[in-house]
């Protein structure tokens, strides 16, 4: 392989890294400003198992993105949850401190995306026994396959943490044993459409 077309792949990795993580931030802070923080196709990929040619759906998934660990606002979101046992509140109060300026820097976020699943969930459990995915995000004229391993995060991860905190404020019954998949992007396999 020339060094040109390494240069040349890395950038598009690059580009595809970027131009993601910009559309997830801005769809994310649409839905917090817009929809009351309802989740919409943009945020829920297909799971799809095997290879882009011949793969088997297991369903869509509710995605998060995080903040790196030098910007984190896990400890704030924690804070929100005990300040109020009221899930009114509690809704309210993170769609606020979401929709304001958090999702403005695409730059602070991680390109690792996680999700939760119940205990013992047979779909968590297809996915990992796999060990990679692709994630298909088609919404508002963008699609993106983005190839995945998978990894189970445990509760002293900071991701794991991060995803129940966030999810804790919007659903107050989340189980204590939820399990939380990380999915890591190889750009170098994925794919964009606009």
């Amino acid at each position: 392989m020339n060094m040109s077309s390494y240069i040349s792949e890395t950038a598009k990795e690059i580009d595809i890294r970027k131009t993601f993580m910009k559309w997830q931030c801005r769809v994310r802070q649409i839905a917090m400003r817009d929809n009351s923080g309802q989740p919409d196709d943009g945020m829920m990929p297909i799971v799809k198992l095997g290879s882009l040619s011949s793969s088997v759906s297991v369903g869509s998934v509710i995605t998060l993105i995080h903040k790196r660990p030098q910007f984190s606002v896990t400890a704030e979101l924690k804070h929100m949850s005990k300040k109020t046992f009221d899930p009114a509140q509690r809704r309210e109060q993170a769609i606020k401190f979401l929709s304001s300026t958090f999702y403005q820097k695409h730059a602070e976020f991680s390109d690792i995306l996680t999700a939760t699943f119940r205990p013992n969930s047979v779909g968590a459990n297809k996915i990992l026994n796999n060990q990679s995915c692709f994630l298909i995000f088609d919404a508002f004229s963008q699609r993106y396959e983005i190839n995945c391993q998978v990894k189970s995060l445990n509760f002293n991860d900071l991701y794991y943490q991060s995803t129940f905190a966030h999810n804790l404020l919007f659903n107050p019954q989340l189980h204590p044993e939820t399990i939380v998949l990380a999915f890591l992007p190889n750009w170098k396999e994925s794919f964009s459409v606009h």
